[in-house]
């Protein structure tokens, strides 16, 4: 079968159904009476599909639960107050403080919650598809913002001889220099998972990447008892669970939560300030606010700072390159908005 691509006015209608669904199911909602649910009870949300919320509570327990229409988009990771209103059901009334929110935009440009409460963002690589720096500097700019640590993880080692472990890891040198570790593993030979597993312990962790670079493998790898636990989510669920489309939250073995959300393959930044790309690009900010003219692009001015650096070798020529891009794209955003 052919490949078919949705036009900009197919999304939109299938995005004003969602709407449309997710509002009657709110109003069925808000219709119930609040004396037949059960007290407030804290929990957190370890599956999302849909409008359907997983609350665990927390003597480990899962609700198959939806949420008051006030609540806005609710994400895996989120830590929640909730009603029973059955014996597996329950009602989200509240949701807690975020300590940090990944986010991309929907159909219509609006920001979309991708995972809660995350303290780490591994971006996965691989040999094949083609590394893309352009993807890992918009992951990077997005992990800044919010504020969490991110980390970079070669993946597939045991399919690179020597010279080309040589060019993969040269190129992602620029990222290592200015504080992003590189983890290389294997899922194939378990090289590396040790250091992965250690990374994530104690804290809520995502891994991102393109499809094709073993980030499921990864996670087989990393939670024995992943498919056990998909199927005891299935049978709550009442509709099936789709690893394809569902974001769901693991509890990993030595401590900490995984969160995985197979959606986050492409990443597209959303609306986000020029000081949060300042911000991802630690490499330019020595030098940005030092530049002869306070407006300056960084591209063809003189007294250019960035660009003398770029010169001295001080910053990575990709990386200007790419500021600049995701600067321009930017700044056309804000103009198509204004």
């Amino acid at each position: 079968m052919a490949d078919r691509r949705l036009t900009d006015r197919q999304r939109e209608r299938i995005q004003r159904l969602r709407d449309n669904r997710q509002q009657r199911a709110a109003r069925r909602l808000d219709a119930l009476n609040d004396a037949g649910l059960g007290p407030e009870r804290t929990g957190l949300v370890i599956a999302h599909h849909g409008q359907t919320l997983i609350v665990e509570a927390d003597d480990r327990q899962w609700y198959r639960c939806t949420a008051r229409q006030n609540l806005g988009r609710l994400a895996c990771g989120d830590r929640v107050i909730w009603q029973a209103s059955g014996l597996e059901e329950g009602v989200v009334v509240a949701v807690g403080e975020r300590r940090s929110l990944l986010s991309r935009p929907d159909y219509n440009g609006r920001p979309r919650p991708v995972a809660a409460n995350l303290d780490v963002v591994a971006i996965v690589l691989a040999p094949e598809p083609e590394l893309s720096e352009g993807l890992i500097d918009r992951y990077l700019v997005a992990i800044a913002a919010i504020g969490v640590r991110g980390l970079l993880v070669l993946n597939k080692l045991d399919l690179l001889d020597a010279p080309a472990l040589a060019v993969l890891t040269e190129r992602l040198e620029p990222y290592r220099r200015i504080g992003y570790p590189l983890l290389l593993t294997s899922s194939h030979t378990a090289h590396g998972l040790d250091e992965l597993r250690a990374g994530m312990r104690g804290r809520v962790s995502l891994l991102v990447g393109q499809s094709g670079v073993g980030k499921s493998s990864l996670i087989k790898a990393l939670l024995p008892d992943r498919d056990i636990r998909i199927q005891a989510l299935s049978r709550l669920d009442g509709h099936g669970v789709h690893t394809t489309t569902t974001s769901m939250l693991y509890h990993l073995p030595d401590g900490g939560d995984l969160i995985d959300t197979p959606g986050v393959r492409g990443f597209e930044l959303g609306e986000i300030s020029l000081d949060d790309l300042d911000r991802g690009f630690p490499d330019l900010a020595l030098y940005l606010g030092r530049c002869r003219f306070s407006d300056c692009r960084h591209e063809v001015e003189p007294g250019c700072a960035v660009r003398d650096a770029a010169a001295r070798g001080e910053i990575a020529p990709r990386r200007l390159s790419s500021y600049r891009q995701l600067r321009a794209a930017l700044e056309n955003a804000a103009r198509f908005w204004n």
